[in-house]
């Protein structure tokens, strides 16, 4: 397992890693509304889901995979009344150019940590499109190496 440090996503809230890098997916842990720097801005459901998706699209592509290989994702709001609007920004940002959309589950939380109201995760398929043979080398993978990609 190795270890790989991505500037561009914020750092994670606990002891996790932010993603793990397998043969077949990556998987990635809950986004929060953050910046960069860790700063949570306020600002509207779309900024903040925003935020989250511009993490994951950073993770996404500091570890060889895109938005278009995004498989499944899962969000948590501590607010149904904020669906609509997350919804809005959301489908800016998966399933387009022809992609599919991921398969998704949405659901509503009593508390996220540091008390924002929005969290996405996601799994993806490893390496760009097209590239069924995922990242890495043959035996890297075929030895089961996970890479973690961490604050």
């Amino acid at each position: 397992m190795s270890l790989s440090y991505k500037a561009d996503a914020s750092s994670v809230a606990g002891p996790y890693s932010q993603a793990l890098l397998t043969p077949h997916a990556l998987y990635i842990s809950g986004q929060l509304p953050a910046l960069p720097s860790g700063e949570l801005p306020s600002g509207s459901m779309a900024y903040k889901t925003s935020l989250c998706i511009a993490n994951i699209r950073a993770i996404l592509s500091a570890s060889g995979s895109s938005m278009s290989r995004v498989v499944k994702t899962t969000v948590f709001l501590t607010d149904m009344k904020n669906f609509a609007e997350v919804n809005g920004e959301y489908e800016r940002h998966f399933g387009v150019d022809g992609a599919p959309k991921p398969a998704r589950s949405c659901v509503a939380v009593h508390q996220l940590p540091k008390g924002v109201e929005v969290e996405i995760e996601c799994v993806a398929l490893p390496g760009k499109e097209g590239d069924e043979g995922g990242t890495g080398t043959t035996q890297e993978m075929e030895e089961g190496e996970r890479r973690v990609l961490n604050h």
